[in-house]
Order: structure tokens, then C-alpha cells, then sequence
């Protein structure tokens, strides 16, 4: 190192190579670390990456000792030629030995290259290549980046994208292998070479340099292109370039590119190189990089480690539907995946519930075979509005999810809506009117409920499209069309948006949420009904809950219903306090209160005895000096659970009291 003032006297001065007795210099450089070993190190630029460097700039030697099997060549020693790389590493050093020359041996690590298919290390060594100039296609295609004409999602890898390209080196294209585009390069037997086209074009190409040849007197280079140099070309290849074919007229500059971060350079960068350079336009204009799929101890799926999971297995396990959705539902912008194969059981029962919710509508469809998927005139139903308000939300959302190339945010709008709005609470509430109601008041919900079905089947057969093509083809209401997959796409109406039809939905659906879990709390029977008071605070309030008892009687199995601003707390109640309202449940003849009261203060002993065991452990410096961070997580975690479950159960305590 320059720096080094242990060694400045001798910069320029010549040392003697051992054995071989070569004059080398002695030069200072920067990249030499002055606390490794010694501080000096032996340069081989024909060698070593880093040494090829330096030798580029102090105008080194380059000498090559290998042979391309590894063995030493004539630039060694004659008692070393044509030795194994080990084995004449082990009598070099013995010779230093013998020579006093050795003055110690130690270990180091060290960064040693293997070759992955042979699994042996790789020796580096100098050797003559074909190179491409990138520079000059640089530019223009970040530009192209830059100004927009091509749009990257997600965003962030703009920034990857213009450090490769502001920092790119000339590309090594050729390859030493026996399958690829070969090297269009002919050499002459004086060693001239051409680039040409042909055979034919080179002889001419000679001649223009007054080397007279016939053509089996030159010969083609052996080398092949780089894979990638083949594949920067696909874009307009594949259509026939150069020839103006009618594909290559039609299908490009295409619309939208879908690969991995990891191949931003290798391909992508190269293809828009190739596409301005080549047609004078950009090959695409989007490109959407997904995440990298890793298997659950975050190592890339690959063949070499034998992690990745089949695709073919999953499906004939789960479905091609649940393959679709997990992936989809895991694929959060700009995230790499962590899968597993149970995680295709959130597809396969996605799928399941979707079929469960047509087989119920089924069941009507049958007896109601003239209902069509259309809304009624007049919708007066508080659920109807709020299912509708919130399946014109959901088309909002997943349309603007997939427009914008967040998947997962696509995926997540139409789930939400599909499983908790649609199956878990709209097709409970309509369960009276299509039981009781009358044929007029069944077939309208049915044709509303078949209308939203319809729709929410189209949102999602991007995603799902098996499950949702078979029910569709099996809807009486589809009116003979061909395909859902060539159906109109829903359109979002904003005059179906409700907010107050949403409010007051769920302020219901909260208050029945309550219901159950006092019922829960309480230890009351699933099978027993009972009644409730609810003290309003206004009249609207009152009139919501008159007007949707029977949604609360089925719902939370409740027998009668009293609703007022004049109502008081019955004796003997549990309560709860919800937007201003307050719910009673008279507890007298519902349970034993004695024994109800005896099992809440042993629960309650035994859960505070739980929390003082985890202080204690937390409390212990031991324990946490070796406890691993996410174990004292845990810990916490479960007393956090074990506190607020304590406190629920102080609550039902005091309103047995």
C-alpha cells in the first residue's frame, strides 16, 4: 500500500522470483490492505481479478501458467509442467522449504470461487475474449426509463435500474461452449480477423485487406454468444426481425413484461438496449417485476437445492384455483414469497366457500327458475343497499388493484368482500326472506343475490377462473352467454355507494358480534335463546333495531327484543356499551349463578397464578441473558393474553353480582 511506510523504500526497487528466479517489481497500490498478513502480497494478473486490475494499471506482465484442465504450462519451471495444480502447489512449497525460504504457514479464510455443477474450485486465468461495447447503448435506454416511455412496477426498482446503468462495463458475450449463436468471426491463416455474415462475406472482407483467401483456408471462431445475448433479441425475434413481418408489425413494441428483480440487467436492461438500437423503438412499456419465490427458510427456490415445490403436485392436492390464489394473495408489491405447502389450503378453501355460497343460491334457484341476476326497482332492504354499496367498492378496489399492478391488493378487495360481506353476513341476513317471504319477496332477493354473485364471480375469475367458470356455466340466470371469461367486466356506479346504509349495517353487525361473545363469556348454552334489552340513545338508533330485530333474533339467537331510550338495566344482567347503546342480557334462569360465578374466580386464580410464572421468568436475568429474543417475545406476548382475558373475566364476575 502506498501508505505503508514499512515498505516505501523499496517501491520501485526489483525483487527475485524464488525457483522460477524472475525479475518482478515491487509497486504500490491502494487495494492492498496493510493490516492483512504482512501488508505485501504477490500479484497475478493472469490469476486473479482484482490482481488483473492492477496489473492494467502499473502495465504488469500478464503471465499464464494453466493449462484449461488446470495442469502448469511452459511458462513454469520444466520439472512442473504438466502437473496437476495440487499436487505442484504441495512441491512448490516443499522446494521453498528446502531452499529456506519459508518463513511460516498459516490459515486464512479466503473467498474461493466453485464451480457449481462440478463442485471443485474454479481457477481463474486470463484468457482473450469478445466484448461489446455498452456504453453508447446505455444511455438512450435509461432515458427511455427516466422520461416514462417505459414504466417500472413496483417503483423502487428505477433507482436499481439506472445505478446498473450509469455503472455498466463493456459485456464479456462469448462463451466457451458447445451450443449457442456462434461467434460470427473468421480468422485467416496470418491470424487477421473479420466480422461477417457468412463465409462468403468474410473471403470478400479479406480481400478488401489484401489477404487473398478461399474459404477453407479461414476459419469461424468456436466460441458461442452469451445466452443473454441470444435472449436480448426475443422481443422481435420471436417475430420474425429482421424481416417486416405482418407478426412484428402486429405485435410490436409489446404492452407489459412480467420477471424477476434478480434478472433487472441480465435481460430486461439488455432487451430495451436492443429494442432502441435494433427497431429504433422500446421493446415493451411496462414492466412488472413479481417477487422471488423462497421456501420457508428464505433461500431462493432452486434445482440445486431441491426446495421448490412442484406445481403440478399442488394442483392435483389442492386445485389449479388454489394454486392461483395463494400465490396471487401472497404476492404483496414488490415482496418476495416465503411458501409453503400448506399455505395452499387458504386457496383451496377460498374455493370451497365460493362453491358453498352458489350451492345455497342453488338450492332457490331451482324453485325460482325465472330470476334473473337484476336488481329489483325499488331496493328497500337495509342489507340489499349495504351489499351493494360494498360490492361497488369491491369492484373499485380490485379493478384499481390490478390496473396498477398490486395484486395482492386486487386480491385482498375482492376476498373481504367475498367472504366476510357477501357469505358471512349478506347471505345469513337474506336467509329469513328466502324462508319465509313471499314469492315475490323471494324471488326479488333471490335475483339480487344472484346479480351481486354474478358480478363478484366476474371479479374474480382473473384469479379463481375454474371455480367461477364452472358456477357461472351452471347459472340459470346467465342468459346463454358463451364464457364469463368474455363477459363485460363489472363497472363501478357510484350512486350505489351508501355510506349510511354502511354505518348502520354494521353498528348491527357489531351489536350481534357482542351478543355472541357475552354469550361466550358467559358459559350460556349455543341451544339456549334469550331475551335482550338495548337502552338507545335516540329515536334513529331505536328504529334500527326495531326495524331489523328479526336479523338479530336469528343471528344472535335471541328470543325477544326490547328497544328505547326508556329501558333500564334488568336485574342480574351482563351489559355492554356499543356507539352510545347499551345491551342487557338478563342472566336469571339462563344459568346457575353460583356455579358460574365459583368457575370465573377459579379461572380467574389459575390465569393470574400463569402471569405471575411468566414475571417470574422475565424477571429472572438468567433466563433472559439466554433466552433468544424471539422466546422472551413469546413470553410477553402470552401474559399480554393471559391479563386481558383476567380482566374479561373481572368483568362477567362483577355482573353476576
Amino acid at each position: 500500500n502506498p501508505e505503508d511506510a514499512r515498505y516505501k523504500h523499496l517501491v520501485g526497487k526489483k525483487v527475485l522470483l524464488p525457483i522460477v528466479g524472475r525479475e518482478i517489481p515491487i509497486i504500490a497500490d491502494a487495494y492492498v490492505e496493510k493490516e492483512f498478513g504482512t501488508g505485501a502480497v504477490k500479484v497475478t494478473p493472469s490469476h486473479d481479478p482484482n490482481d488483473f486490475q492492477m496489473g492494467k494499471r502499473h502495465n504488469l506482465q500478464f503471465i499464464n501458467i494453466m493449462n484449461v484442465d488446470a495442469s502448469l504450462n511452459q511458462s513454469v519451471p520444466e520439472k512442473y509442467r504438466g502437473k496437476e495444480r495440487f499436487v505442484a502447489r504441495k512441491q512448490v512449497v516443499a522446494e521453498m522449504e528446502s531452499l529456506g525460504l519459508l518463513e511460516s504457514v498459516k490459515d486464512h479464510v479466503n473467498r474461493v470461487g466453485y464451480s457449481q455443477r462440478g463442485n471443485v474450485p474454479i481457477e481463474p486465468l486470463v484468457s482473450e475474449q469478445w466484448f461489446l461495447k455498452m456504453e453508447e447503448l446505455a444511455k438512450p435506454a435509461l432515458d427511455v426509463v427516466l422520461q416514462g416511455k417505459i414504466k417500472i412496477h413496483p417503483e423502487k426498482w428505477v433507482k436499481t435500474y439506472e445505478h446498473w446503468m450509469t455503472n455498466i462495463r463493456d459485456w464479456c458475450i462469448s462463451r466457451q461452449l458447445w451450443w449457442g449463436h456462434r461467434i460470427p468471426a473468421y480468422y485467416a491463416l496470418t491470424g487477421e480477423i473479420v466480422v461477417a455474415k457468412s463465409v462468403s462475406e468474410a473471403v470478400e472482407k479479406f480481400k478488401l485487406k489484401n489477404i487473398l483467401v478461399t474459404p477453407d483456408q479461414i476459419r469461424q471462431d468456436e466460441d458461442v454468444v452469451d445466452t443473454w445475448f441470444s435472449s436480448w433479441l426475443c422481443p422481435f425475434s420471436a417475430m420474425g426481425w429482421p424481416e417486416k413481418t405482418a407478426e412484428l408489425k402486429y405485435f410490436y413494441p409489446t404492452d407489459l413484461l412480467v420477471t424477476g428483480p434478480d434478472i433487472i440487467f441480465f435481460w430486461v436492461a439488455r432487451m430495451i438496449m436492443a429494442g432502441l438500437e435494433f427497431t429504433k423503438e422500446v421493446p415493451f412499456h411496462q414492466v412488472y417485476f413479481n417477487g422471488i419465490v423462497r421456501d420457508e427458510l428464505g433461500r431462493k427456490m432452486s434445482k440445486s437445492l431441491g426446495n421448490g415445490i412442484d406445481p403440478i403436485e399442488i394442483i392435483e392436492e389442492y386445485s389449479a384455483d388454489a394454486l392461483r390464489f395463494t400465490l396471487v394473495d401472497m404476492s404483496a408489491e414488490g415482496q418476495d414469497l416465503f411458501l409453503s405447502k400448506k399455505q395452499f389450503e387458504l386457496g383451496r378453501n377460498f374455493s370451497n366457500k365460493v362453491w358453498n355460497a352458489f350451492r345455497f343460491l342453488a338450492m332457490y334457484q331451482e324453485q325460482l327458475p325465472t330470476s334473473k341476476p337484476a336488481l329489483p326497482k325499488a331496493i328497500t332492504e337495509l342489507a340489499d343497499r349495504w351489499i351493494l354499496s360494498r360490492y361497488h367498492r369491491a369492484i373499485k378496489g380490485i379493478t384499481d388493484g390490478l390496473e396498477n399492478y398490486k395484486l395482492h391488493d386486487a386480491m385482498h378487495s375482492v376476498y373481504q368482500f367475498f367472504w366476510a360481506d357477501y357469505c358471512d353476513w349478506y347471505l345469513e341476513l337474506i336467509k329469513d326472506r328466502m324462508y319465509n317471504g313471499t314469492d315475490t319477496v323471494k324471488a326479488e332477493t333471490l335475483s339480487t343475490a344472484l346479480y351481486i354473485l354474478d358480478g363478484v364471480l366476474k371479479l374474480m375469475h382473473p384469479i379463481v377462473p375454474f371455480v367461477t367458470e364452472e358456477i357461472w356455466q351452471r347459472l340459470e340466470s346467465r342468459q346463454d352467454g358463451e364464457s364469463i371469461m368474455i363477459e363485460a367486466w363489472p363497472e363501478h356506479k357510484a350512486e350505489f355507494l351508501n355510506d349510511k346504509a354502511e354505518r348502520e349495517l354494521e353498528f348491527l353487525r357489531d351489536t350481534i358480534v357482542t351478543i355472541r361473545n357475552i354469550r361466550s363469556e358467559m358459559n350460556i348454552s349455543p341451544a339456549k335463546k334469550f331475551s335482550i334489552v338495548i337502552k338507545t340513545t335516540n329515536s334513529n338508533q331505536t328504529k334500527l333495531f326495531l326495524d331489523n330485530t328479526k336479523a338479530i333474533q336469528s343471528l344472535a339467537r335471541v328470543e325477544d327484543l326490547r328497544a328505547g331510550e326508556a329501558e333500564s338495566k334488568p336485574r342480574m344482567s351482563a351489559s355492554a356499551v356499543l356507539a352510545g347503546a347499551e345491551i342487557f342480557i338478563p342472566l336469571e334462569g339462563l344459568i346457575d349463578v353460583g356455579v358460574e360465578r365459583a368457575r370465573l374466580e377459579k379461572e380467574i386464580v389459575r390465569l393470574e397464578g400463569q402471569v405471575a410464572g411468566i414475571d417470574g421468568k422475565l424477571g429472572n436475568a438468567g433466563f433472559v441473558a439466554k433466552a433468544k429474543p424471539d422466546v422472551i417475545e413469546k413470553e410477553k406476548a402470552k401474559r399480554d393474553n393471559f391479563v386481558e382475558t383476567v380482566e374479561k373475566l373481572k368483568i362477567s364476575l362483577r355482573q353476576l353480582g
